[in-house]
């Protein structure tokens, strides 16, 4: 090698930059630029990519790479500025968004190692194992609110005009310019008088006018029938948001009741947290 190299070659190693790094090498610790005295890593921009609004995320990689090393490094500059010269609120706001950080992810790793298959099928065989065929109802209805109203709209239907028809025409529920069709139900889904009424009748028949929180009604059942106990996949989804609610839930209750908390006995008036002035400096 030229002697002439050989200072170049040791301080392109020693800056680590001046030659790219093997792809084997690359990982979120790669060191993508400096800003004074702060790296930005490759982790940094992944990080930033994946919290971005959802229509950013399908911009060209090439664009989104220079945006957000571009956005990085301003942030750096600026950040470089301010320093250890925060303010006291500024202080206590990045304490208060640290806490709150952790707290989320320990408990969302928490969320994640509860929905495990075998939680899921547990809790899946207790829900539906063994369990009654649920009967389920199609009906219709006709919102009103008067009686008297109610009243007319019934007559309309006994003089032989169809339910859906006039239920576009007097209907003031948002199912009434569909002919105030509900799809399938069951029981628990509707206020409890209307559930009576559509429980006591038969398809076909039109029972009313019977009065709700709502207003007055007139329904009619078109069907019913007997619906078994959906598949695993069907509510998978359902019982795994349960399943890490109640771990989160528990995991909150269990942690506090093991930390120490020391609660003072100062008295301190309530209304002093709205005393900004106290943390301005």
């Amino acid at each position: 090698m030229p002697r002439a190299l050989k200072p170049l070659l040791a301080l392109a190693l020693m800056a680590g930059l001046a030659f790219p790094a093997a792809a084997d090498d690359i990982g979120p610790e790669t060191v993508v630029a400096r800003v004074g005295a702060t790296e930005i890593t490759l982790g940094h921009m992944i990080v930033m990519r994946s919290q971005l609004p959802f229509e950013y995320q399908s911009l060209p990689d090439d664009v989104l790479y220079e945006a957000i090393l571009d956005q990085l490094v301003r942030q750096s500059a600026v950040a470089e500025q301010v320093g250890d010269r925060l303010s006291l609120g500024a202080r206590l706001a990045l304490e208060n968004e640290r806490r709150s950080f952790l707290a989320g992810e320990a408990l969302a790793r928490i969320a994640r190692e509860a929905a495990t298959d075998e939680a899921i099928q547990a809790a899946y065989d207790a829900a539906y194992s063994g369990a009654e065929p649920t009967t389920e109802y199609r009906a219709a209805h006709i919102l009103v609110e008067t009686e008297e109203e109610a009243q007319a709209a019934l007559a309309k239907v006994r003089e032989g005009n169809d339910f859906g028809e006039v239920a576009k025409e007097t209907s003031i529920d948002s199912s009434g310019p569909m002919g105030g069709e509900l799809g399938w139900f069951t029981k628990g889904m509707m206020v409890q008088s209307f559930e009576d009424a559509v429980v006591a009748m038969q398809p076909g028949t039109v029972s009313g006018p019977f009065e709700t929180q709502f207003g007055w009604h007139l329904v009619k059942l078109h069907e019913s029938r007997l619906k078994d106990a959906p598949p695993l996949d069907e509510v998978r989804d359902g019982i795994i948001q349960q399943i890490q609610r109640d771990a989160m839930e528990a995991a909150l209750e269990r942690h506090t009741a093991e930390a120490k908390v020391i609660r003072t006995e100062l008295e301190i008036d309530p209304a002093i947290l709205k005393n900004r002035e106290l943390v301005e400096d």
